[in-house]
């Protein structure tokens, strides 16, 4: 019986340690797409204009986007730096550029207890995915 006990109590710390480290994990960026405009001066190039939001916490993971970005924020505060680069922290009006083969290292809302968001612009290739992520 007191080893039934034990073997029930290990398995109740360990679901709940699991379940505490599933709930501790960052929320995640809600990117909605704006538009997309193909560049008919730059053959197999175009515009793709993102809004993005984090909620409070919201780190992003290390990936580059080949392509030239340009951040603008709209609202709250955020932390970007690329590899080699300074981390900056921008407020609304300020603005971040990366270019096609910086790796985005850094990207997170400052704030764990209020909403960011901004607008992004990217010139890329023509049907390239968004965000890759860096390994």
């Amino acid at each position: 019986m007191f080893r039934l006990k034990r073997i029930a109590v290990s398995v109740l710390l360990a679901t709940g340690a699991l379940t505490g480290q599933a709930s501790a994990a960052a929320p995640e960026a809600i990117v909605t797409p704006v538009m997309t405009q193909p560049l008919e001066d730059y053959p197999g190039k175009e515009a793709l204009m993102i809004a993005v939001e984090y909620p409070p916490g919201a780190v992003d993971p290390v990936h580059r986007h080949n392509a030239h970005g340009f951040i603008y924020v709209l609202e709250g505060t955020i932390v970007m730096q690329v590899k080699g680069g300074k981390e900056v922290t921008l407020k609304p009006g300020q603005s971040f550029y990366e270019g096609p083969d910086d790796v985005h290292t850094v990207g997170r809302n400052a704030s764990k207890t209020k909403p960011a968001k901004f607008l992004v612009l990217l010139l890329k290739d023509k049907g390239a995915p968004v965000l890759v992520p860096e390994k």
